[in-house]
């Protein structure tokens, strides 16, 4: 272990024996300190203090200054971490439930990079069911390498594409719009949570979403 790592679990270990063992901030901690096998707690916990503003509570001004300094991440890193996690709850709950509850070993668990490159996979219109669900047994039952994931990835998409370029170009069209309805609904719904925007603001957007969701239904 390098002088840097050794210098963050440190910091690590000491803000946890100033912690309740039972608190949301030392699971955090705790999961960063075992973070290969324990990314997806990190992933689900992180995504609750990212959501529910709870690094403010424990003196951070932002998300980024708090993974930064509390557990010696980027913020884009974190952000994959609970964007990973997010996805396997809510497209794969089965994995959870299931695989990983069983699962003891790290060696056994995908990496959130992989994780991460399905997640983006799922939204490419280009790829279709079959593709998703080899491409998921690839990540699941082979724990093929990230890196190997988005190079076959990137060769599947360019095949799809060259057997049709306008036909290509119409999906693309698609995927985009179906990424920005995808955004809009995430900000509705996290301007009603947390009251970011004004009441008409909100239906504008909620109109807004339901034009374009027939648009693409059309």
């Amino acid at each position: 272990m390098d002088e840097a790592k050794s210098k963050t679990l440190r910091n690590i270990e000491e803000k946890m024996e100033a912690l309740d063992s039972g608190s949301l901030r030392y699971h955090i901690l705790e999961s960063a300190k075992n973070f290969k096998r324990s990314w997806i707690e990190l992933g689900r916990a992180l995504y609750s203090a990212w959501k529910d503003k709870m690094y403010k509570e424990w003196g951070y001004v932002n998300f980024d200054i708090y993974v930064s300094r509390e557990i010696g991440i980027r913020k884009q890193t974190a952000m994959k971490l609970l964007k990973s996690y997010y996805f396997l709850e809510k497209e794969e709950p089965q994995y959870l439930k299931n695989d990983y509850a069983q699962s003891s070993q790290a060696a056994n668990i995908p990496s959130y990079e992989s994780v991460d490159i399905l997640r983006q996979a799922k939204n490419k219109k280009a790829l279709d069911a079959d593709d998703y669900n080899n491409l998921k047994k690839e990540i699941f039952e082979k724990g093929r390498d990230a890196q190997e994931l988005k190079k076959s990835l990137g060769v599947i998409i360019r095949q799809r594409q060259e057997l049709d370029p306008e036909e290509a170009q119409e999906k693309r069209r698609l995927a985009m719009l179906r990424r920005v309805l995808g955004q809009l609904r995430m900000l509705k719904q996290e301007a009603e949570v947390l009251k970011m925007l004004p009441m008409p603001l909100i239906k504008e957007l909620d109109a807004l979403i339901k034009k374009i969701d027939a648009a693409l239904g059309a």
